[in-house]
């Protein structure tokens, strides 16, 4: 599945069963305090295939993984957590934050744009995971 977004076509993305569900969750409870982080996240899921934790392949951004990916030309390698264990300074990434939630489900190779808060259209390529 794929969905044509500013010229460029979303990836096809693979979440487990478990980040599914908590992630579905999270996102509901952060509707009414970041609504269009939580709207991005609900999207993603909608459009992801879900699959038990085992069936996802290793080289996929899941919760708790680490991502070396290309943004704006600069090159950057974070570990992608939940909001309560975000600290940028070392690298830690919440997915609910715009860039978090592009990069959820991605596998290496693919490129992902996203609007970020300042309101631009922004974009990154998975270069490596783990």
């Amino acid at each position: 599945m794929t969905e044509q977004i500013s010229g460029f076509q979303k990836p096809d993305i693979i979440i487990s069963e478990a980040d599914h569900d908590r992630l579905t969750d999270l996102a509901d409870a952060a509707g009414a305090r970041l609504p269009a982080v939580a709207e991005a996240l609900l999207d993603e899921l909608a459009r992801a295939d879900i699959r038990p934790a085992g069936q996802v392949p290793p080289r996929v951004v899941r919760m708790g993984g680490t991502v070396e990916y290309v943004s704006g030309g600069e090159t950057r390698r974070v570990t992608l957590v939940w909001p309560q264990d975000a600290d940028i300074a070392k690298g830690k990434v919440s997915v609910l934050t715009p860039v978090g939630t592009a990069l959820i489900g991605l596998a290496e190779g693919q490129t992902m744009t996203w609007t970020g808060r300042d309101g631009r259209a922004h974009a990154l390529k998975v270069l490596k995971v783990g």
